[in-house]
């Protein structure tokens, strides 16, 4: 009887010794995963004082915004951004949404889009400045973390007046490397990319991780993508801490993972009367993205590069 009850305690506490160790990792894997913090993503607002036709809605677009704006501030977001075509067409498109826009009660970012310059030739210049970005690309800061905001019109046909150097330039890039890609999209330039490897290189000597913007994708193989594409993927895939890559342009959204990157593209706000928008949740080893409307929930895994 003294041994039997010897090993039923024994094995109790054991048990208990097992359990006490399983709860344990659970706990550290649960503390691993949490959430450093969360940002509001958007793309492809692009109101206009038209109904359009079809799937596109553009003056719904405005109710929209509203929606997700008072939505977001119910929460805790490190910022929002909105990823390009903020607008559909027209100067006086901005006085719309950007009042609604400005009523985030956190930092809120915009990227730059084609349907941006869908303006006069003259307000081209100053577009960036109405949508209150510092420059038309940049990059910020959030805890361990850098973001960098491309300008996917550097190189295009639209960001610019005809008659100007720029458009002529374009136009020649256009006809000399991409021919049989749609008008619209646009290239990112030598300075721009220069100005890229630029902050990559400090973000590695930082040691943060690294999810870049940009209105174009270029992951997958997309009739949206940017006219230099491969160039972009190619830098990179050249640092091992660049964990992502998010954009707007193709409403339909999409998501490929390439070499341990992970390429995002979000579904347009203005499509259909469903509201489409996002939230994203960041930590050292996910990005969890929340979906609204149409916009898809994702559980993306980060490649552990050491930083």
């Amino acid at each position: 009887m003294i041994g039997r009850k010897f090993l039923g305690i024994l094995l109790f506490s054991q048990l208990t010794v097992h359990v006490c160790h399983s709860q344990q990792n659970t706990s550290t894997m649960s503390n691993t995963n949490k959430a450093q913090f969360s940002i509001g993503v958007i793309a492809d607002c692009q109101y206009c004082n038209e109904q359009g036709t079809g799937i596109r809605k553009y003056a719904k677009s405005e109710q929209k915004l509203e929606e997700c704006v008072t939505h977001f501030n119910t929460m805790d977001l490190a910022y929002t951004i909105h990823l390009g075509d903020f607008i559909d067409k027209d100067w006086e498109s901005f006085d719309v949404v950007t009042p609604i826009y400005n009523s985030l009660n956190m930092p809120k970012y915009h990227v730059l889009g084609n349907h941006d310059y869908s303006v006069e030739d003259d307000e081209k210049a100053d577009v960036y400045k109405k949508m209150d970005m510092p420059s038309p690309y940049y990059d910020f800061k959030v805890e361990d973390w850098r973001f960098i905001v491309l300008d996917g019109n550097d190189i295009s046909l639209h960001a610019y007046p005809e008659d100007s150097e720029a458009y002529l330039n374009a136009a020649n890039y256009y006809v000399e490397n991409h021919a049989d890609s749609p008008f619209w999209n646009g290239a990112i330039g030598p300075t721009q990319m220069q100005w890229l490897r630029d902050v990559l290189d400090k973000s590695l000597i930082n040691k943060e991780k690294v999810v870049l913007y940009c209105h174009f994708p270029v992951y997958p193989e997309n009739i949206h993508n940017l006219w230099n594409a491969d160039e972009v993927i190619e830098t990179l895939e050249s640092y091992p801490n660049v964990k992502a890559y998010i954009n707007g342009h193709n409403h339909e959204g999409n998501y490929g993972v390439k070499n341990g990157i992970h390429y995002v593209t979000m579904k347009g706000m203005v499509d259909t009367e469903e509201n489409s928008y996002g939230v994203v949740k960041v930590s050292s080893e996910l990005l969890e993205i929340i979906g609204y409307g149409r916009e898809t929930s994702r559980m993306i895994k980060l490649q552990d590069s050491g930083q």
